[in-house]
C-alpha cells in the first residue's frame, strides 16, 4: 500500500475545523517512579476538536475532553486505586478539560497552544507544543486528515494532588499523538 504525500509545512495545510479521529489517537502521561524508572499510563478514552488555520495560526484552537475513569496502567488493581478519592476521584471528577486561549507559530512544523487545563475541580495555564506532521487525504478513509504529537507538562501538586511527592514525582509529562479529520 502507498503512502499518502504529507503536506508538512503549516501553509499548506487546509484550514477548517477539524475533529479527532479516536481510533487513531493516544494520550499518555508520564511520572518519575522513585527515581528508578517513568511511570507510564495512558487514557483510552477522549476527544477533540481542532480550528485550524493555516494562514493565521494564532486564530486556531484546540479544545479536549479527558474521561479521567478510562485510566488505564495494565494493572486492575491499582487503576481503581487511581480512579480512587486519593489520586483522581473521578466519583467527583469524572472529567479534565483542556481549552486554548491562544496559539502561535513556533516554526513552520510547531505551534505553541497557550490555553487552561481544569483537572480535579482546579483550572491552571498550560503550553501544549504541537509538531505537525503533515496532513494530506488518508487512503483509507478519504478524508483529509491532519497528524501531529503534542507534549506538556503538568505539576500535579498545583491540582491538590500531592500524594507521596516527592517519592513519586511531581511533574507529569503529557504525551498526545493524533490524527484530526477534516469537517
Amino acid at each position: 500500500m502507498l503512502k499518502p504525500k504529507l503536506k508538512q509545512q503549516l501553509v499548506e495545510i487546509k484550514g477548517g475545523n477539524y475533529q479527532l479521529d479516536k481510533q487513531h489517537a493516544a494520550l499518555l502521561f508520564k511520572v518519575d517512579h522513585l527515581g528508578f524508572s517513568k511511570f507510564i499510563g495512558r487514557f483510552n478514552a477522549f476527544d477533540a476538536s481542532l480550528r485550524f488555520d493555516s494562514k493565521n495560526i494564532e486564530n486556531s484552537s484546540l479544545e479536549a475532553l479527558v474521561d479521567m475513569t478510562s485510566v488505564d496502567v495494565n494493572n486492575e488493581k491499582f487503576e481503581r486505586a487511581l480512579k480512587g478519592r486519593f489520586w483522581f476521584d473521578t466519583e467527583n471528577y469524572p472529567q479534565a478539560y483542556f481549552k486554548t486561549n491562544s496559539a502561535q507559530r513556533i516554526d513552520e512544523k510547531n505551534i505553541e497552544f497557550i490555553g487552561e487545563l481544569t483537572f480535579l475541580g482546579v483550572t491552571k495555564p498550560i503550553s501544549l507544543f504541537v509538531h505537525v506532521n503533515g496532513a494530506a487525504n488518508n487512503l483509507l478513509t478519504r478524508k483529509y486528515t491532519l497528524g501531529f504529537s503534542a507534549k506538556a507538562s503538568i505539576i500535579r501538586s498545583e491540582y491538590g494532588l500531592d500524594r507521596y511527592v516527592p517519592s513519586i514525582g511531581d511533574e507529569i509529562e503529557l504525551e498526545i499523538h493524533a490524527e484530526f479529520q477534516r469537517g
